[in-house]
């Protein structure tokens, strides 16, 4: 049976008396793409956070390859109680943010290269080795030396892709990847996203695309107020959808229910 590497059971998360979770679960087994879909607000981005430890969570169990993440005190004092642990779970889980977050004051190749020798105190020689590598696989080779203020948004993105990876994770993370760049920079991170799911990379990608996450996801998740409203794969969802929100939700975003 293939292993978990994330895996969220009951999930509740609340700011203040606003719940934006409800009481969710999620499991993304090794190898596999699992796609978070929902309109803004359900509780997507959140559910990401939260998995990596960004945010705390009320109430749930949150596991990493089989290992629960141990919590001091309940409800909203509910911190994890081995920073340790986190630490390791967080390096583990490479996030790439809607907005890049690349230091302005760093070439590429640096941005790169920063955390696993800083954080993980690998070898900076091998670690620049692997960041060209990985610069090279996103199609962004040529600008190690160029700084994030030199590159386009597509290219910027790319970059952070190639961040994440350096980091050797078990699991890659997409909060919205593609929703700040314009159409035609897009295409050319759903492409090194695409690339990704073929190598078999494990990744939970919040995302409003929903032609890339018919493409890539093996299990797709519709989140709506908080809750699971439907989920299953792709064919199941965006051919034969069977709540009524999903259906409206889809149509809202130009996709036609039951279309190829």
């Amino acid at each position: 049976m293939t292993e978990n590497v994330i895996e969220i059971r009951n999930l509740h998360k609340a700011y203040g008396s606003l719940e934006v979770l409800k009481g969710v679960d999620v499991a993304a087994p090794a190898g596999h793409v699992v796609s978070l879909i929902g309109s803004s607000g359900s509780g997507k981005s959140t559910l990401l956070r939260c998995a990596n430890l960004l945010e705390d969570s009320q109430q749930g169990e949150i596991l990493f390859c089989g290992e629960p993440v141990a919590w001091r005190g309940t409800g909203m004092g509910r911190h994890p109680a081995d920073r340790a642990q986190m630490i390791r779970i967080r390096t583990n889980l490479s996030m790439v943010f809607q907005q890049f977050n690349l230091w302005a004051h760093m070439t590429i190749l640096q941005n790169v290269m920063e955390a696993p020798v800083t954080v993980l105190r690998r070898d900076r020689a091998e670690v620049e080795r692997a960041a060209r590598g990985y610069l090279d696989k996103v199609g962004i080779g040529d600008k190690c030396d160029a700084y994030p203020a030199q590159l386009s948004g597509g290219q910027q993105q790319r970059a952070a892709i190639a961040r994440a990876l350096c980091m050797e994770p078990k699991a890659l993370l997409f909060d919205e990847p593609t929703s700040a760049l314009d159409p035609e920079l897009e295409q050319e991170v759903i492409r090194v996203i695409k690339a990704l799911a073929e190598e078999g990379r494990t990744m939970v990608i919040v995302t409003h695309d929903m032609a890339m996450a018919r493409d890539v996801s093996d299990h797709v998740i519709f989140l709506h107020q908080g809750l699971i409203e439907e989920e299953g794969t792709p064919d199941q969802l965006f051919g034969a959808p069977k709540s009524e929100r999903l259906r409206g939700f889809l149509s809202a975003t130009g996709n036609e229910v039951g279309a190829a």
